[in-house]
């Protein structure tokens, strides 16, 4: 009888130093190599590993109205979206308003990430990316002797014509001179604005196509009125 007390009590120690070690391990008072706080630099170095296969996109060149996702990945922040304004410009956290327009994605990052290690960052991982390109490349304006004046959207790979032009303002008004139609385009980098002068009654109503032009962003084609009108 008096062994099987010091049995029972024996079991009972041992599972007693059991508990205390497993509770010791479960609050964390033990080994723990294998743990990582949440907002250590571990949480940020993963995130550089992990963006080593993204690659920015040096082809694509940035248009007016595109979106593009920001993220700086030091501070452990969703990705931002940002939206080129009309004046081509990027306005960027930190940073303010960056020029966009013609650059590619990988350039306008290398540039940005340039001007936060110089003022904010010690280091700045830097990832821009295009979610959405404006569909609409420019505009073109039409003034004078057509149905509806004004500015026309010129879209992506959109072949538009001078003649296709006038057909979508509504075609000539009354007192069109449709012989003498006149298309500026505005010199690039200071340079002279060019004039063309087309004849829409060859290429609209004779069908000579060939003879008409295809237009570009800002161009302005204007239709004069008849001397004599009668």
């Amino acid at each position: 009888m008096k062994q099987g007390w010091i049995l029972l009590v024996a079991l009972a120690l041992c599972a007693s130093a059991g508990a205390s070690d497993w509770n010791s391990n479960a609050v964390g008072n033990g080994p723990q190599t294998n743990r990582v706080a949440i907002g250590t630099p571990d949480i940020t170095a993963r995130a550089a590993e992990k963006s080593d296969g993204y690659v920015p996109d040096d082809k694509y060149k940035l248009r007016l109205g595109d979106r593009v996702s920001f993220q700086v990945l030091e501070d452990r922040d969703q990705p931002k979206s940002l939206m080129i304004a009309d004046s081509g410009e990027l306005d960027v956290p930190y940073v303010g308003r960056l020029p966009a327009v013609d650059k590619t994605c990988k350039q306008l990052a290398a540039e940005i990430k340039t001007l936060l290690e110089r003022e904010y960052y010690y280091r700045a991982s830097v990832v821009l990316a295009l979610d959405s390109a404006n569909r609409v490349l420019g505009r073109v304006y039409i003034w004078g002797q057509v149905r509806n004046q004004g500015p026309l959207e010129l879209a992506v790979n959109e072949n538009l014509t001078a003649g296709k032009a006038i057909l979508r303002a509504g075609g000539f008004a009354d007192f069109a001179n449709k012989k003498r139609i006149k298309v500026i385009r505005n010199g690039a980098a200071g340079a002279a604005k060019q004039v063309f002068e087309l004849n829409m009654v060859e290429i609209l109503e004779n069908g000579a196509t060939e003879k008409d032009l295809l237009l570009q962003s800002d161009d302005s084609v204007i239709v004069s009125s008849r001397l004599i009108n009668f």
